[in-house]
C-alpha cells in the first residue's frame, strides 16, 4: 500500500472513532429524560452534526478569518469534553451492565457520569492554560567535553504551534528557557501544529532560542502532516539544526545523532532502517545523545551507542484517562525510563494538541543536568 493509501486508512479509522464516540455519548445523554427534555427532537440531528464538525470546521475557519480561532478553541474544547464524557459513560455501563444488568442504576449512573466529565473538563481547561512547569533531572555519564563538568540540556517538544499557541504564548516559554541558562537546547519535534504559515510570523521569536552548543531539532508527525519540505524551512529559518537519519558534533566528543519521526514514518511506510543511518561512523567514545520525537525503538539506540535519548510525543496522554489508550503504542509514556544502560526521557509535551486542556499533569519543560562522572580512586571520586 502506497503512502496515500495508508494516510487515507489512518483518516478513516480517526473518523470511525471520531464518529462512534458522538453516536454513543449522544445516545447515553439523550437516555436521561431530563437533559433529554433541554434538546427539542427536530433540533437533535443538526446539533450532533454541527458538534461533529465543529473541531475540523474551526481548523479550516481558523486559517482564513480571526473569529475562527474562537470557533477552533470551541472545537478542540468539545473534543476534550466528548472524551470525558464517553470514557464516564463507559464506566457507568460497565458498572450497571449497559443498564441490562442493574436497570434502576442506569439512569443515575449516566447522570453522574456526565456530572463527574463536566467537572473534569473544567479542571482539565484550566490546568491546560497554566504555565509549563519545570522538570528537573541529572544524569552522571563518564563522557563529556574535556572543558565541562557539567553539561545543561533543556528539552522543548511538542510546542504545537498555530492558531491556538501563538505569538505571546511563545514569547512566554522563551523567556523561561533564557532563564534556565542552557548550554545546549533541543527541540524534539512537532513545533508546527496544522500549518506552516500560521507559525511563519513566529520565526523571529523561535530565533530569540540560543545556547552556547546550539538549538538543535529533529521532525516530529506534525512536521510531516503539515508539509515536510516547508517544515524544514522554518526550522532551517528559527535557527534549529535539524538532525535528520544523521549526527553532527556540538563539541568535541560530544554527539547528537536525531532521526525523522518514527511514528509518521510508520503510518506512511517510511520506515526502513533509520536508526543505522543516524548512528553510522560516530566516532568511538563519543558521548551520544539522542533524539527522536517518538519514543520508539529505545533499545535499539542504546544498543548503537546512545546514552542518553530525548523523546516527546505522547504528551503523557494529556487528558487522563487517554493515559492508559497511549501507553498501549508508547508504553515508555512520561519521564525518566533506564533501557540497557541508556536513559531515556519522554516529555509530556510543552504545548497542548488540540484541546487546550490537560487533567492531572501540566505540561513541562525539561531539564538534564549531565555530571561528569568520576571513576573510583580518582581525585574526585567516592576514595578521594
Amino acid at each position: 500500500m502506497g503512502q496515500t493509501g495508508r494516510f487515507v486508512v489512518f483518516l478513516s479509522v480517526v473518523l470511525g472513532v471520531w464518529t462512534g464516540f458522538h453516536a454513543y455519548a449522544f445516545q447515553r445523554f439523550l437516555s436521561v429524560p431530563a437533559l433529554a427534555r433541554l434538546v427539542p427532537s427536530g433540533a437533535r440531528w443538526p446539533l450532533a452534526l454541527l458538534l461533529w464538525l465543529s473541531y475540523p470546521l474551526g481548523r479550516a475557519l481558523a486559517h482564513r478569518f480571526a473569529w475562527g480561532r474562537a470557533v477552533e478553541w470551541a472545537g478542540a474544547a468539545w473534543m476534550g469534553l466528548l472524551f470525558l464524557a464517553v470514557a464516564a459513560l463507559l464506566a457507568a455501563d460497565a458498572v450497571t451492565g449497559f443498564g441490562r444488568l442493574w436497570p434502576a442504576a442506569a439512569l443515575p449512573a449516566r447522570t453522574s457520569a456526565l456530572a463527574v466529565a463536566a467537572v473534569l473538563s473544567v479542571a482539565a481547561l484550566v490546568q491546560g492554560v497554566l504555565p509549563p512547569r519545570v522538570v528537573e533531572y541529572e544524569v552522571r555519564v563518564a563522557q563529556l567535553p574535556a572543558d565541562r563538568a557539567t553539561l545543561r540540556v533543556v528539552q522543548l517538544s511538542d510546542l504545537h504551534l498555530g492558531t491556538l499557541l501563538g505569538a505571546r504564548w511563545l514569547e512566554r516559554r522563551v523567556a523561561e528557557v533564557k532563564a534556565l541558562d542552557p548550554d545546549l537546547l533541543l527541540v524534539t519535534g512537532d513545533l508546527v501544529d496544522g500549518s506552516v504559515a500560521e507559525v511563519r510570523p513566529l520565526v523571529p521569536i523561535l530565533r530569540r532560542l540560543e545556547a552556547p552548543l546550539g538549538v538543535w531539532g529533529v521532525t516530529g508527525n506534525h512536521e510531516f502532516y503539515a508539509g515536510l519540505e516547508r517544515s524544514l524551512e522554518l526550522f532551517a529559518d528559527a535557527g534549529i539544526r535539524t538532525l535528520r537519519d544523521g549526527w553532527a558534533e556540538a563539541a568535541p566528543g560530544l554527539v547528537l545523532s536525531g532521526v525523522d519521526d518514527l511514528t509518521a514514518r510508520r503510518q506512511l511506510g517510511l520506515d526502513g532502517r533509520a536508526l543505522d543511518a543516524a548512528f553510522r561512523g560516530i566516532p568511538e567514545g563519543s558521548l551520544v545523545l539522542f533524539l527522536s520525537h517518538s519514543p520508539l525503538r529505545s533499545r535499539e539506540a542504546a544498543s548503537l551507542g546512545a546514552r542518553v535519548m530525548f523523546s516527546g510525543h505522547t504528551h503523557g496522554g494529556q487528558i487522563w484517562p487517554f493515559t492508559y489508550l497511549a501507553a498501549i503504542a508508547y508504553p515508555l509514556q512520561a519521564g525518566r525510563y533506564g533501557v540497557d544502560g541508556m536513559d531515556l526521557f519522554v516529555s509530556r509535551g510543552t504545548g497542548t494538541w488540540g484541546p487546550r486542556m490537560r487533567l492531572f499533569r501540566r505540561s513541562e519543560i525539561v531539564v538534564v543536568t549531565l555530571v561528569r562522572e568520576t571513576p573510583p580512586g580518582r581525585p574526585g571520586g567516592p576514595d578521594a
